[in-house]
């Protein structure tokens, strides 16, 4: 839930015909900073965000050269853009829901207001491999706990090609939008997505890597969201008071579920302190991402004595 709020600016800026699309994004990015925005869903400044509108909404890579950025735009992409920024600013709706379009390990995936924006750091872990946590040969299994748009199951099934991937998820929505994007990425037969509460349907199945980016956010943190989060399912964010509610029933069920070389990796944004201290006996290591990002742990050979007795 990093993000940042825009700053004021003033909007006497002469204006500028937006004619290509590096004055759309300029004008789009003086608009943002002079409204009360929060960039934390794909952008952390109003020029990225400006830029992941305008490109997004033209089929432009982000890594376009300058004679790109300086091409005619017609005047009905023109319209589009200014409709799409207007929209951003009066619904404060995350620009990925305005574009039906988000990204997560460099791929494309729909998304819509049944899921959350992907942002999580994993992303970079699995891009890695999960080194030095897991050997690839060793792979043959993986687990995705709360799937919502299915990336994170995507993006390891296409990092881990000799790979099965099953992808849980509570809400029949969420598996509705995760079905389209393994149609898009061409993998309906190898990631199975499953209806079920974390491990309910998942029987005696064991992985070699359990995943999960489950809801952490307390109860406090709920209540003062800025508005881009509340157009995100609440099911998919909130975790009660301190935010662990659903990673205690994680760590009472993984250990039945991973294979003795296997791993969890699992999301918690801030609530490190209170992991640690209701676990104090369970490894957790916590990583360093270069591309940003925390609250994120591995860990391996857990303390069932110490999870045990937290239940």
């Amino acid at each position: 839930m990093e993000g940042a709020r825009a700053k004021p600016f003033d909007l006497l800026t002469p204006y500028i015909p937006l004619t290509t699309p590096r004055q759309l994004i300029d004008r789009a990015e003086q608009r943002f900073l002079a409204s009360d925005l929060f960039f934390g869903h794909g952008a952390g400044n109003a020029l990225d965000e400006a830029a992941y509108l305008v490109l997004g909404a033209l089929d432009l890579p982000f890594d376009l050269n300058r004679e790109q950025l300086n091409g005619e735009v017609t005047e009905t992409e023109q319209e589009r853009i200014r409709k799409l920024v207007d929209e951003r600013i009066s619904s404060r709706k995350p620009t990925a829901y305005l574009l039906n379009k988000a990204w997560f390990a460099g791929l494309p995936f729909y998304v819509d207001e049944r899921v959350l924006v992907p942002r999580s750091p994993i992303a970079e872990l699995i891009r890695d491999g999960f080194l030095p946590w897991i050997k690839a040969p060793e792979v043959t299994r993986i687990l995705d706990l709360g799937t919502g748009s299915g990336c994170i199951a995507i993006a390891c099934a296409l990092a881990f090609p000799a790979a099965v991937v099953d992808a849980t998820d509570i809400s029949p929505d969420a598996l509705e939008v995760a079905r389209i994007n393994c149609g898009r990425h061409d993998l309906g037969q190898r990631v199975n997505l499953v209806e079920a509460d974390l491990f309910s349907a998942l029987g005696d199945s064991r992985y070699d890597i359990i995943v999960c980016n489950p809801p952490y956010v307390t109860e406090g943190e709920m209540a003062a969201l800025p508005a881009e989060y509340r157009h995100e399912p609440s099911l998919a964010l909130a975790a009660g008071a301190t935010g662990l509610d659903v990673v205690d029933r994680i760590l009472a069920d993984a250990h039945r579920h991973i294979t003795p070389h296997g791993i969890l990796v699992v999301e918690v944004g801030n609530g490190r302190t209170a992991l640690e201290a209701k676990y104090p006996r369970t490894p957790f290591t916590w990583l360093d991402f270069e591309l940003g990002g925390e609250g994120v742990f591995v860990t391996f050979n857990m303390d069932v004595q110490d999870i045990q007795d937290k239940k």
